[in-house]
């Protein structure tokens, strides 16, 4: 059952959006507050009409932001979901951290737990997740102990996984990362985009028909925890507000968000054209001059 709040109407912020010059912003455009009754927030991931959909992950639920500016509990508990995806068919994707699981959740909002682990061992906590457009999907498993776990220590590295998309076939594609976190790919499904928080580096990796990745090239001396890309090709990392790559790994522009930390952030609204931010206890919107790619 979804249980729907009144609108917390949209509060103008002082923090301004950047340096001059790198057009992506909507001119005048300012950051706006949309709602900020949360505990953390986390996973933004835009349906295909551009609703919002993003987990207050300490209090165990998935909310939905849609495009008409109405806010709603999509779904709860949910595994105290993370980092979300939508794919082709319109299920939504999520990196359960509750028991360190990845869901596949129907448009009803009833979950399938699709993995638990890897080859006998158990997942640290996918964090966060990118689907291919043939159907595979990549994810983040880096460990960050939740005081809600009775588990022990953790059983294996932090590494990077694809599963292909018959839902079965899991490989290993990534291990030798401190601590993997924010993942994003291009739309045409050539390119990946993996950051490791800890060491402070994002890099890039050529995605092969098999899944597997080579390649790897470091693309900016940043970490980020989510991420995400415009049609321009210019890569979103979050942490210290917003920073903005363009496709050569220059910084073109900072977002000022005024709260702690910036989590993460996708593109959503009518035409992908508006930047949603997911910051502390907030949400966060951007009228931007780009929209968002399916590969968001």
């Amino acid at each position: 059952m979804k249980y729907v709040f009144q609108l917390v109407l949209g509060i103008a912020c002082a923090a301004h959006a950047g340096a001059a010059g790198s057009g992506i912003i909507a001119p005048g455009a300012t950051l706006r507050k949309l709602a900020g009754e949360f505990a953390f927030t986390e996973g933004p991931a835009s349906d295909r009409k551009g609703n919002v959909f993003f987990t207050d992950q300490p209090n165990d639920r998935i909310l939905k932001w849609s495009v008409d500016g109405r806010l709603s509990t999509f779904m709860q508990p949910c595994g105290r979901a993370n980092g979300l995806s939508f794919d082709r068919k319109g299920r939504l994707w999520a990196c359960a951290d509750a028991q360190n699981e990845l869901w596949r959740i129907a448009r009803a909002g009833k979950p399938a737990v699709i993995l638990k682990g890897y080859q006998g061992q158990r997942f640290n906590g996918p964090n966060d997740l990118w689907i291919h457009p043939r159907g595979g999907l990549y994810f983040t498993d880096p460990y960050y102990h939740r005081s809600y776990w009775k588990r022990g220590p953790k059983e294996m590295g932090e590494h990077v996984y694809y599963l292909a998309p018959d839902c079965q076939t899991l490989t290993r594609v990534i291990d030798d990362l401190q601590q993997p976190n924010g993942i994003i790919g291009t739309p045409d499904g050539k390119w990946l985009y993996v950051t490791d928080i800890k060491a402070g580096k994002t890099y890039r990796y050529h995605i092969q028909p098999d899944g597997a990745l080579t390649g790897k090239k470091l693309f900016c001396e940043l970490g980020s925890d989510g991420m995400t890309l415009d049609h321009r090709g210019n890569l979103y990392l979050t942490g210290k507000g917003v920073s903005v790559f363009n496709p050569d790994g220059l910084k073109i522009e900072q977002i000022e968000v005024p709260e702690p930390w910036t989590a993460n952030v996708c593109f959503g609204g009518k035409g992908r054209k508006t930047l949603f931010i997911t910051a502390s206890k907030s949400l966060y919107a951007l009228p931007m001059a780009v929209h968002g790619v399916d590969s968001q």
